[in-house]
């Protein structure tokens, strides 16, 4: 397992979301203040994938500069405030959802072969009733 790259992947991927969580954080925003502005980015959002933030927001550069700097600015500021707590959050969350499915491994594994045929079949009736 290369834990490097494993991690450069993740780290990618957390700041596509960062970048994403920004841009709703602005469309928030602008509804309220802003609709015409909210609409445009909406549009062109629909229209150049968020899943890579960097290709998105080369491809807003060339539109509105300033659409940039305000999602750059919310994006590192949800990051100052989030990643403190995240490396802790997921140990958690992997940790209880193992423990979850080593529950339903391990009863599924302690079953009777009599509780697992019946369980199997729980629509079909005995037909001597």
């Amino acid at each position: 397992m290369n834990s490097k790259r494993v991690a450069q992947e993740t780290a990618k991927v957390l700041q596509d979301y960062l970048t994403y969580q920004a841009v709703r954080t602005i469309l928030d925003q602008l509804s309220e203040t802003n609709p015409t502005q909210a609409i445009w980015l909406r549009q062109f959002s629909q229209q150049h994938s968020l899943q890579d933030s960097e290709s998105y927001l080369n491809a807003l550069m060339v539109e509105r500069k300033d659409l940039v700097m305000r999602i750059m600015t919310v994006r590192e500021d949800l990051a100052e405030r989030v990643l403190e707590f995240l490396p802790e959050m997921v140990r958690s969350g992997i940790d209880q959802s193992n423990l979850h499915y080593r529950c339903q491994i391990l009863e599924r594994l302690t079953q009777t072969p009599s509780e697992n045929i019946e369980n199997s079949n729980p629509d079909e009736t005995d037909s001597s009733e």
